[in-house]
């Protein structure tokens, strides 16, 4: 059975229509599988993680940005400590499973 942790989780910036958050995940461990209803985009900037997303596994090192899609379910990984960081509109919505 996989590990699923909560992420830690940074508010770094809030703006008219956006905001950007800062998510923190651990080696080895799973964050929480989740959509939302609207686009928005993840940037690796520390370690490494897995991206499970449409039964696919993106692996993303620093520099690594991928637009994630509205309903699509989506969970990432560790392969180290690392951090990321989300840019999302001010009026995102999540789902989380499990």
């Amino acid at each position: 059975m996989k590990e699923v942790i909560k992420p830690k989780v940074k508010t770094l910036a809030v703006g008219e229509s956006f905001t950007t958050k800062e998510m923190n995940g651990k080696k080895d461990m799973f964050l929480p599988e989740h959509s939302s209803n609207i686009e928005s985009v993840i940037f690796i900037h520390e370690g490494e993680c897995i991206l499970l997303i449409n039964e696919k596994e993106v692996v993303m090192k620093p520099g690594d940005a991928f637009i994630i899609p509205p309903y699509i379910k989506h969970q990432f990984k560790g392969i180290t400590d690392f951090k990321g960081i989300h840019f999302m509109p001010n009026e995102i919505a999540f789902e989380f499973f499990h």
